[in-house]
C-alpha cells in the first residue's frame, strides 16, 4: 500500500517557514505499514493543486494534503477540491457549533462569519473532527485513492493523525508490516563499513534492506524488513543485528534510532558511577550541548570550559604560556594540558578536550584549517589524538564534537 504526501503552501516554498508536517506523517504511516511512495511541496495555485491531484490519482492508495484550510481568501484548498471531485461546499452543522463553542470559549467573543465559514466542507466528504482547532480534516475517496485533507498548523495536524486518520486507515484497509531496526555507529565512515560488511549485506534475504545513513563522525544502519507475518520480520531482523554486531561490534553503540553516543555514554557513566567535564575551543561548547541533551545528565556530567581564546585557556584552565609559545595553541600538549586542567577544575573522573582549527581561515596557530586535537584525561593519565576533519566550518565541529564523545566512551568502556 502506497501514500503519497502533499504540503500546499507558498510559504513553505519560499523558505519562510520548514516542512515538519510530512516528516511526522510519514513516520506514522510507516507505522503501520503504509509506504510512502512520494512528498511533494506545492503553492497556494488552484491549476496546481488540480494537476498534482490528477498526477497523483490511482498512483498511489492515499493523498495526504496539509495546507490551505485557513478562514482567508488565499486558503483555496477547499474549493478546489470541489472542483476536483465536481462537488459543493456545504455547512457541518457538528463543525460549526464546535467552532462557535471554540471561538467563544478561547477568544471570549463572538465566532465572526469568517471563523463559521470553517464549518464549509464538501458534500462528499467524510468529516474528520479537528478537537484542536476550527478546520476540520477530510476524506474523499475517488476511484482506487482516498485524499485526506488536513490543516497545516503542526499540531492539529498531528491530533488529526493519531486520533482520526491512522484508525480510519488501519480500520478500513489490510496492509503489510514493515519493520525497522537501526544501527548506530561511530568512528568509521560509510565505504569503510561497507567494505565490512559487504559480504553480510550481499545474504541478506529479499524481503530485508539495508540503507546506509551517514553523518559527520558515524553512521547508521537501517535494517526494513517488509512482509506479511510480523513475527517472522521481527525475528529475521534481529537475526541479522546480531551476526553484525558479530562483524563491526567495536564500532556498534547502539541498536536504536534514539542510540546516540550522547545516550550510551551516559548509560555508561551512571552504570560505573563516573563523572565526566569537557573543556572546549574549536568545538564552542557542542559538547557540552550533546552531553546536556540528555535527561539527568547533571548527575554526571560537572561542566564546560569553553576557552575559545587562548587568554581563556591561559587565565581559565592555567594552561601555561610556554606550552603554547613552543608547540602552537592548536597541538598535542595543549590539549592534554586542557583536559588534565579541567578535571582538576572540575574534581571529575574523566574530562575532554578540544583544540583546533574548524576555519574557514587560520587562527593562533599555523596549523592547517580542519585540524582537531583531542585529549582524554582520566585516572590513569592523560593522551590526545591528532585528527583532519577537512571543511566546511560546520563539518569540524560536528565531527569533532562526535568524536570526542566517542573516544571517551571507548575509553570508559576499557575500565
Amino acid at each position: 500500500m502506497k501514500a503519497a504526501i502533499v504540503t500546499v503552501g507558498d510559504e513553505i516554498l519560499i523558505g519562510q517557514i520548514t516542512d515538519t508536517n510530512s516528516g511526522y506523517i510519514a513516520k506514522a504511516l510507516d507505522k503501520i505499514g503504509i509506504e510512502v511512495f512520494e512528498m511533494l511541496s506545492i503553492s497556494d495555485d488552484r491549476l496546481h493543486i488540480l494537476h498534482t491531484l490528477a498526477f497523483l490519482q490511482n498512483r498511489v492508495d492515499v493523498v495526504i494534503i496539509t495546507g490551505g484550510l485557513g478562514p482567508t481568501k488565499d486558503d483555496i484548498t477547499k474549493t478546489t477540491l470541489c472542483e476536483y471531485f465536481d462537488d459543493h461546499l456545504v455547512v457541518n452543522p457538528v463543525v460549526e457549533a464546535h467552532v462557535i463553542n471554540l471561538i467563544e470559549k478561547a477568544l471570549q467573543r463572538p465566532a465572526s462569519q469568517i471563523n463559521k465559514d470553517q464549518a464549509l466542507v464538501p458534500s462528499k466528504a467524510t468529516v474528520l473532527h479537528n478537537a484542536v482547532g476550527t478546520a476540520p480534516g477530510m476524506w474523499l475517496k475517488r476511484a482506487d485513492t482516498v485524499f485526506v485533507s488536513l490543516p497545516g498548523v503542526p499540531y492539529e495536524m498531528k491530533y488529526l493523525v493519531d486520533n482520526e486518520v491512522i484508525p480510519k486507515l488501519i480500520a478500513e484497509y489490510n496492509r503489510p508490516f514493515i519493520i525497522h531496526k537501526t544501527i548506530m555507529t561511530y568512528g568509521q565512515g560509510e565505504s569503510l563499513v561497507a567494505e565490512r560488511i559487504e559480504a553480510w549485506e550481499t545474504d541478506l534475504p529479499d524481503f530485508i534492506r539495508l540503507a546506509y545513513l551517514p553523518s559527520p563522525g558515524k553512521v547508521r544502519l537501517r535494517l526494513s524488513g517488509r512482509g506479511t507475518d510480523e513475527a517472522v520480520l521481527r525475528s529475521r531482523i534481529e537475526f541479522e543485528a546480531e551476526k553484525l554486531k558479530n562483524i563491526i561490534g567495536d564500532i556498534i553503540v547502539g541498536f536504536d534510532e534514539g542510540e546516540t553516543i550522547e545516550v550510551v555514554l551516559g548509560r555508561l557513566l551512571t552504570k560505573k558511577g563516573k563523572t565526566i567535564a569537557a573543556a572546549e575551543s574549536c568545538t564552542g561548547g557542542k559538547i557540552a550541548q550533546m552531553i546536556t541533551s540528555v535527561p539527568g545528565s547533571s548527575a554526571y556530567f560537572k561542566g564546560s570550559a569553553v576557552t575559545y581564546a587562548t587568554s581563556a585557556k591561559i587565565n581559565v584552565l592555567k594552561v601555561q604560556s610556554q606550552l603554547i609559545d613552543v608547540y602552537s595553541v592548536v597541538s598535542a600538549k595543549v590539549a592534554e594540558s586542557m583536559a588534565k586542567n579541567a578535571r582538576e577544575l572540575f574534581n571529575t573522573d574523566y574530562a575532554v578536550a578540544t583544540t583546533g582549527n574548524a576555519g574557514p581561515h587560520k587562527g593562533d596557530s599555523p596549523a592547517e584549517v580542519g585540524t582537531v586535537f583531542i585529549a582524554i584525561a582520566t585516572p590513569k593519565g592523560v593522551f590526545s589524538q591528532k585528527f583532519e576533519m577537512g571543511q566546511p566550518r560546520e563539518k569540524v565541529i560536528d565531527r569533532a564534537s562526535g568524536k570526542a564523545l566517542e573516544i571517551i566512551y571507548q575509553e570508559i568502556l576499557k575500565n
